[in-house]
């Protein structure tokens, strides 16, 4: 446990330390009371008097200071950076939906993929326009807060977690609920109208510019190395699921959301459970009708599965869940003038069409730029240059020209043409049979020089500290880089003769290279910018190849054997390794002292396919290292037992689900047996 013992110095008289435990229980009650329940039992004076007894009985007695202190909510010191950490349950991205139809279609799907499930019940939520977290409970003390960062891991933000209000800081045995040992809960932080509103008054006060929009202030808020800061700023949040937990003996997620209010945690009111596609469809009017009515702002409903185990046999795809599906509203629109259109080229070589905007305002934000996609787009919808145009944005999608007001010409708009010849190097571009996308195909093309390294230094890849965007520029532009291996051929002497960089921020940058040359194998995979290779399929190479050796000389065959692995990216895989320069700069990586921690090929393939569900308390490991083994070792973890469950591993104190997993005759197998399958 990531727990904590508080020392009690015996100069400690027994009544101080008996009565700041008795006011934080209080405070924790109460917040419960007013936070969750709505029913308030003393006045907001009588709470802050309490909260002040508290913090000066702390000041007072610092040995007694403890991390789940209703007192912590006025923040921590600052931190140099956030740490990071991996979800044990990735957190995966929604697939969207616009209109009904597409609704249907995935009720359709569903039942296509269960095959025989003629009657689905769904739940069906607000979609809140904030940011997801998890938060981590062990022992009903909260231990970690973490970011929804890519879906796979996060950047650590408990200091700025504990300051929301909102947020239990120790769970209670609420009306008949026991604490589960591990729960690992999502929600979603926003910030609400009112609170949006006082706080850009007060900024304005202070001479400070405005925040955009409530999901920007709410992100800037979370993010901040000072959590009292965050403490200021009027955050909330709503709790919608779990990740991994212990003793969890429930088979809906509605059932869940109603376990989780009763352990303290706020759950949205306006969450219909268990209802048919139709009276989903019939929901979504109501709440569109509704969104300027709610005290936050919400983009669309979410629409998930209800059973669990329904929810384990349909199971994810590399991007995200095949049991729920996000019913977006409209975007948001507003009508500009196309200024000029740009071409950008990114590091794939792809020519990308960017229409240059008279500044407006799209859902609380300031656009003055927009995709137009590709060559193909342009043409179907006849965009010129000087045209009046329907702009929209959706929540954080970069805008998109929609369509041309035509009766808002004039005539001498300019048709645009996509260039012939790349316009960072001048090449001559090609447009691959069956693609829409233009390509520059010089390899060596500063712009997808530029744009390769970024990507190689960036947070999931190498995760260079302070080799960012400007200095990448700069340094391909003087030629000190043409490739990302050069990155670790650079020295001192040589970044210091750059603009606005001294002996000091060299020295940093030098050492954050160096301390970047030990890298896991999936990310360095990841950094090498392969066209549809991911973090995800990154990974899931990594499991499959003992080595980087195996893996460039895998045939496009063996790759597409690969479960996750597509005929796509597993010709683009191949591709890349065929080509000499490409082999030539991971040799170039190679020889410069980088350190590939590399995954047991044995291991990676012994549970391959293999469904496991885990019970109980195991003894010489804990629940989440037994899963990361599983899947490590390429087996699924799951929450609850099913037709489709290979193996229940049970510790001590096992609950109902050894005895489904009895009644459907899936092997049951204890920590030892489980410790000879992993070999």
């Amino acid at each position: 446990m990531r727990g904590y013992k508080t020392f009690m110095p015996a100069r400690i008289k027994p009544e101080i330390v008996s009565r700041v435990k008795q006011l934080r229980q209080s405070l924790h009650r109460h917040n419960y009371r007013y936070y969750v329940l709505d029913d308030p039992e003393i006045s907001d004076a009588e709470y802050d008097k309490m909260m002040r007894e508290l913090v000066g009985l702390e000041a007072d007695w610092p040995e007694l200071a403890s991390p789940d202190s209703p007192s912590v909510r006025v923040g921590a010191p600052p931190l140099s950076k956030f740490e990071t950490t991996s979800h044990s349950v990735p957190m995966l991205s929604l697939d969207n939906g616009f209109h009904n139809s597409e609704i249907i279609d995935f009720d359709g799907r569903v039942k296509k993929f269960l095959k025989g499930e003629s009657k689905i019940l769904y739940t069906a939520e607000p979609k809140l326009d904030g940011l997801a977290v998890e938060l981590i409970y062990e022992d009903g003390r909260l231990v970690i807060a973490s970011t929804r960062g890519d879906g796979f891991s996060g950047e650590v933000i408990t200091a700025n977690v504990r300051t929301i209000k909102t947020v239990p800081l120790i769970l209670q045995n609420i009306q008949d609920q026991k604490v589960p040992p591990l729960l690992e809960i999502r929600g979603e932080v926003f910030m609400g109208h009112e609170g949006f509103l006082h706080l850009n008054i007060d900024r304005l006060k202070h001479n400070l510019a405005p925040f955009a929009n409530p999901r920007n202030a709410a992100a800037g808020s979370l993010r901040q190395l000072d959590s009292s800061i965050t403490a200021q700023r009027p955050l909330e949040i709503f709790f919608y699921g779990v990740g991994s937990t212990t003793d969890l003996d429930l088979n809906s997620h509605w059932k869940i959301l109603q376990m989780l209010k009763r352990l303290g945690f706020r759950i949205n009111p306006h969450i219909r459970a268990k209802i048919e596609i139709k009276k989903v469809l019939d929901y979504y009017r109501e709440l569109k009708e509704q969104r300027f009515q709610l005290p936050y702002d919400i983009d669309g409903m979410v629409v998930k599965v209800d059973d669990l185990s329904l929810q384990n046999s349909l199971g994810a795809t590399s991007r995200s869940p095949r049991w729920a599906i996000a019913y977006k509203f409209q975007a948001v629109q507003a009508t500009t003038e196309i200024h000029g259109i740009e071409v950008q080229v990114g590091r794939t070589g792809t020519l990308t069409p960017v229409a240059c905007l008279k500044p407006v305002k799209v859902g609380g934000v300031m656009v003055g730029r927009a995709t137009l996609h590709n060559e193909d787009e342009v043409r179907k919808k006849d965009i010129r240059i000087g045209d009046t145009v329907l702009v929209q944005r959706a929540g954080d999608v970069i805008p998109e020209v929609i369509k041309v007001i035509e009766t808002k010409r004039k005539g001498d708009e300019t048709v645009f043409d996509m260039p012939k010849n790349c316009p960072a190097c001048g090449s001559t571009v090609v447009r691959p049979a069956g693609e829409a996308a233009i390509r520059c195909v010089n390899a060596n093309c500063p712009a997808q020089v530029k744009e390769r390294i970024k990507h190689f230094a960036s947070k999931g890849a190498f995760d260079i500290d302070g080799l960012g965007d400007k200095l990448v520029d700069q340094l391909v532009e003087k030629k000190l880089l043409t490739s990302y291996a050069d990155i670790f051929y650079l020295d001192k002497k040589k970044l210091e003769g750059l603009d606005r960089m001294g002996p000091k921020s060299a020295e940093n940058i030098i050492a954050a290279i160096e301390h970047s040359k030990k890298i896991d194998f999936n990310r360095f995979i990841f950094a090498l910018g392969i066209r549809y290779v991911g973090e995800h399929i990154a990974k899931i190479l990594t499991f499959n190849f003992e080595n980087l050796s195996q893996l460039i000389k895998a045939s496009r065959k063996e790759l597409e054997a690969i479960d996750g692995i597509g005929p796509v990216a597993a010709e683009s895989v191949e591709s890349f390794f065929d080509q000499i320069e490409n082999r030539n700069t991971v040799g170039q990586l190679q020889h410069s002292g980088i350190q590939i921690l590399q995954t047991s090929h044995k291991t990676a393939q012994v549970l391959k396919g293999k469904v496991f569900v885990l019970t109980g308390t195991l003894g010489a490991m804990t629940r989440r290292q037994a899963k990361e083994m599983i899947e490590t070792a390429g087996g699924k973890v799951s929450s609850s037992v099913s037709r489709n469950t290979d193996y229940l591993v049970t510790g001590d104190s096992a609950g109902s689900k050894l005895r489904r997993a009895k009644d459907l005759g899936i092997p049951i197998i204890d920590e030892p047996a489980f410790k000879d399958l992993l070999g």
